[in-house]
């Protein structure tokens, strides 16, 4: 599949550290998408932009019922119109610990299907 046909996936958490990057490394290698992460808050390692969400097909929030990361976005970019997706996956675990990939995983399952490797094609 061309890079160019891939779809936008862009992971949003709040300090762009744990959640997000855990997601946007799990789908990094799949040749359907294109992953980008970004949190919302000032400090975050990748604050987000408005030209992140434009680059968007889909946004994924960690979790807006803790931390009102849909509700954020709508307040913060209101002219931008994009798909956004409630994980609700609570900030609990460090980046890459086993059962926040388990949550992350389960959440995107019915979204994205589980993550493939560049040669899979299934």
């Amino acid at each position: 599949m061309e890079a160019s046909a891939r779809e936008h996936i862009l992971f949003v958490c709040t300090a762009n550290v744990d959640r997000s990057r855990t997601a946007e490394d799990l789908y990094a290698q799949d040749p359907r998408f294109e992953v980008r992460s970004a949190g919302t808050a000032p400090f975050a390692k990748t604050p987000l932009t408005r030209e992140l969400l434009l680059w968007a097909d889909r946004v994924f929030v960690m979790c807006e019922r803790e931390d009102r990361h849909h509700t954020w976005i709508k307040l913060r970019f209101p002219g931008v119109d994009r798909p956004v997706i409630d994980l609700d996956v609570e900030d609990r675990w460090s980046r890459g610990s086993p059962e926040l990939v388990r949550r992350v995983l389960r959440s995107l399952r019915r979204h994205l299907g589980p993550p493939r490797g560049p040669g899979d094609s299934t």
